[in-house]
């Protein structure tokens, strides 16, 4: 079986690939896409960012970061109102739609509202980037998309279909469209972490659902890099998985307990964890290929292409990739297939990549 290489920093990548571009990023204000934004105006030269979100209060704090740079522009408007889109994909080269309702019990309870982001703002961003002229769409989805159980998890299956189906649909060619798929990004907002961390610092017992539990992970900044590095890769239909270390959550837990007790003047060995069981419809483990989309996957160094099932419908897309490291994918990539990290190595990773510190900046800025 060949060996499941997790990325060590990455590829390669091309810094100037989006030098004097004009780039938008919708969902810009969230923790993905504010890394992002950070991101390509650090080490990519962009000409322009156009940054587009709902959530006022975020975005103009987010804008007000930028006012001495001159390359941001802050957009409040929602994926939902195609002319909005419109206008401010007009002159854009590449969109990152990072945009979504993506609490799973949020979207459960409102349902049309999910449909209506998640579905309908997907076909009004390729309807915009089409009528803009747009060269690169990067669709982020969610590894709730692969044997969906639940409306949030659906509708990012049918944003994906869509983003590939529209390589085929009236783009030809002048629109490359693809989606990348990724699991936990630990730190972002709804994270176990700043739950965890919260729990800790209060001397309570850490909530912990099943001990069988598995979840694949990856630091915000490591979301940002591959989200970049898929949109240089994209052919056109395709889905980019990335390669994610695994955990246990107990093993996250006691991590979290060693590492963060301390700082808050208590005893780790004080620190309990109360089993919740698992919430109705949530899995123990997380799929991020299903054993369909093997037989139509490659395999790269740090991640995974899953090509469209109707290869026949796309023989105008030469999907090529370098680094190739086979040509065939030989199982599912589920977490509970594979290997954990350690105690020790789940530490050294949430130091490494200032997961925790962040954690602690969110509870300050909140107030807790």
């Amino acid at each position: 079986m060949v060996s499941r290489k997790l990325p060590c920093g990455g590829q390669a990548v091309n810094r100037d690939y989006f030098k004097n571009q004009t780039i938008v990023v919708t969902g810009a204000s969230g923790t993905v896409g504010s890394e992002l934004v950070d991101v390509l105006l650090r080490e990519h030269q962009p000409a322009e960012i156009r940054i587009l979100d709902n959530n006022e209060s975020a975005l103009f704090l987010q804008g007000q970061r930028y006012t001495n740079g001159g390359r941001v522009s802050a957009f409040l408007g929602d994926v939902r109102d195609r002319d909005k889109l419109e206008e401010v994909f007009v002159g854009a080269h590449t969109v990152f739609h990072l945009a979504a309702h993506k609490h799973v019990y949020l979207a459960e309870y409102n349902s049309f509202d999910t449909v209506q982001t998640n579905i309908h703002g997907v076909q009004n961003v390729i309807h915009a980037a089409r009528r803009a002229g747009v060269a690169n769409v990067l669709f982020t989805s969610s590894d709730k998309a692969v044997n969906p159980t639940s409306v949030m998890g659906t509708t990012k299956l049918m944003g994906e279909k869509l983003i590939t189906a529209a390589n085929i649909t009236g783009s030809h060619g002048s629109t490359v469209l693809a989606s990348v798929r990724f699991g936990n990004v630990l730190g972002s907002r709804g994270s176990v972490v700043p739950i965890f961390a919260k729990q800790i610092r209060e001397g309570q017992a850490l909530t912990v659902t099943d001990e069988r539990m598995t979840r694949f992970i990856m630091s915000v900044s490591e979301a940002a890099a591959l989200v970049i590095r898929a949109v240089m890769l994209a052919r056109g239909g395709e889905v980019f998985i990335t390669k994610m270390p695994v955990v246990r959550i107990l093993d996250l837990a006691q991590a979290m307990i060693e590492l963060l007790a301390p700082r808050y003047g208590r005893d780790p060995a004080d620190i309990k964890m109360t089993y919740i069981g698992s919430k109705p419809g949530e899995k123990l483990y997380e799929e991020l290929m299903s054993d369909e989309e093997t037989h139509r996957s490659q395999e790269l160094e740090d991640m995974f292409v899953t090509l469209p099932a109707h290869r026949f419908m796309y023989k105008h897309v030469d999907h090529v990739y370098p680094n190739l490291v086979h040509p065939g994918v030989e199982r599912a990539y589920i977490s509970s297939s594979e290997d954990c990290m350690g105690i020790e190595q789940i530490k050294d990773f949430l130091i490494s990549s200032g997961i925790l510190d962040e954690a602690a900046r969110s509870e300050a800025a909140d107030g807790r």
